[in-house]
């Protein structure tokens, strides 16, 4: 039975997907739009949200827990410019549009995603 679960496994090993989802992530911090599979989109708009809401706290501890996450210049954008947009929308600071292009190797359906202004 597959109760409970919530993570895409995205054809990979946990390693894997880890970084994948942390470029995903960070691409899309640094420049604010990623076109991109569904299913990736999808597992990188869960991580960023529940970053920004880590990060609209505007301490040091949530400052420190970016950092952790993400590269040293992301975490930076993130705290100080990105986070600061939303302080008061209390969720849904992204979004994904799906587009007619598909991908040609196995169909798969590409969208944008990017952060709502």
């Amino acid at each position: 039975m597959k109760h409970l679960v919530r993570k895409r496994k995205l054809h990979r090993e946990k390693d894997q997907r880890k970084a994948l989802v942390k470029s995903l992530v960070n691409n899309l911090i640094l420049k604010e739009k990623i076109n991109t599979t569904l299913a990736k989109a999808k597992e990188a708009q869960k991580k960023v949200e529940r970053l920004i809401t880590i990060a609209k706290k505007q301490n040091l501890q949530s400052f420190r827990r970016i950092k952790k996450e993400l590269p040293l210049k992301a975490a930076k954008k993130l705290y100080y410019e990105i986070s600061p947009r939303y302080l008061l929308r209390k969720g849904g600071y992204t979004r994904i549009i799906k587009t007619l292009k598909r991908k040609i190797k196995d169909g798969s359906m590409l969208v944008i995603l990017e952060f709502v202004k």
